[in-house]
């Protein structure tokens, strides 16, 4: 072949690859740069993109169960080719999932906002939502022992008696149980009885509750060795555990969540706000007492507020910001209310530049 016919050759190829990369709409460089993605596309590819199943993978708090459900009845509606996949768990053992035994969440959404910023920035996430409120309160039934007798002054006076029996979950995996350690303390000064703790908790279990310069500190061992008194005490890892045991009547009280007594339908006693987590009011107060669990983690004592994100591994991530868009509107608000667990409107941000754009909006 001669030199002109060789070069005549590579012209009419290169012609031929031009003509199919036009035809086949491929993307000119010069209109986005290279290593950049177009996030609009990526949502849209992933909320309508085909009729084939998609997975939403959703890791949240056990007292998020019920409105959590409603939400994913909701959104499968508007979204038939998804299935919503619900992992409920202790705030703190959701995390651990992501961060420690690797696993792949396309939502998490933890019963304590401040566990996202302790326990997953900046490697697995840098931004969060606070987006509602709850109270701790002390369910029972009505076949509870003493129940027609308890009230909002002699609650932990009724805990005491020898015959009653009470729960609340473990504070090393679940918010719950380090937040219901909380009010037992804050409890002594409100009533003006410096033995709350001890006889409730200190002497039935192996925590231990240490005070220095102002601050009251309640030391968990490790898991296998709270070693609760099991004739009194029922501690399990998350505290949806303990409402089936109030309900066969295992246990006659236990510490737990107002939107999830509401939920169950039990009697609870609703506590002051200067102790029972539910007021930016009293967070000063609240400020007092700690839980160091045993892995080393310091939790300080702060208003009840649920936090979510979109870890950074998520497979979904367009998903998942449709999700919270459900759960952040008017008719993701009512879910809430019904349920016994106030909305913070507007939700609340920790950085609203690296919130998700189609979210700020809603901010």
């Amino acid at each position: 072949m001669t030199m002109k016919n060789h070069i005549i050759t590579i012209l009419t190829i290169f012609t031929l690859l031009t003509a199919i990369f036009s035809v086949t709409g491929c993307i000119d460089s010069e209109t986005i740069p290279d290593g950049e993605v177009d996030s609009q596309d990526i949502t849209a590819t992933q909320t309508t993109g085909s009729d084939e199943e998609v997975i939403l993978k959703i890791f949240h708090a056990g007292s998020l169960s019920v409105p959590m459900a409603e939400l994913e009845e909701k959104f499968e509606t508007l979204h038939p080719n998804v299935d919503v996949q619900r992992e409920p768990a202790g705030s703190s053992a959701c995390i651990k999932k992501i961060t420690e035994l690797n696993k792949q969440a396309d939502i998490l959404a933890s019963a304590d906002y401040t566990l996202i910023p302790a326990m997953m920035m900046p490697e697995y996430t840098d931004w969060y939502l606070a987006f509602a409120k709850n109270q701790i309160v002390i369910a029972y039934t009505d076949d509870s022992k003493n129940s027609s007798e308890v009230n909002s002054s002699n609650w932990y006076e009724i805990l005491r008696r020898p015959d009653v029996t009470f729960g609340f979950s473990n504070p090393n995996v679940d918010p719950c149980g380090y937040r219901s350690v909380m009010v037992t303390q804050l409890s002594e000064a409100y009533y003006n009885d410096e033995s709350i703790f001890d006889d409730l908790m200190g002497t039935n279990t192996a925590i231990e509750m240490t005070f220095d310069n102002g601050t009251f500190t309640a030391v968990m061992p490790d898991s296998e060795y709270i070693e609760p008194n099991t004739e009194k005490i029922m501690i399990r890892p998350m505290e949806v555990e303990l409402s089936s045991a109030l309900e066969t009547g295992e246990i006659d009280y236990f510490y737990i969540y107002r939107s999830v007594a509401v939920q169950h339908g039990f009697n609870f006693v609703e506590l002051p706000p200067q102790i029972d987590l539910s007021s930016v009011d009293y967070a000063d107060e609240y400020n007092t007492v700690r839980v160091k669990t045993a892995n080393g983690n310091i939790v300080v004592g702060t208003p009840i507020v649920y936090g979510i994100t979109i870890p950074d591994n998520a497979m979904q991530p367009g998903l998942g910001v449709e999700f919270i868009k459900l759960l952040l509107s008017t008719e993701g608000h009512n879910v809430f209310i019904d349920n016994g667990q106030p909305p913070i409107i507007p939700a609340v941000t920790n950085d609203a530049e690296k919130v998700p754009a189609e979210l700020r909006a809603l901010l």
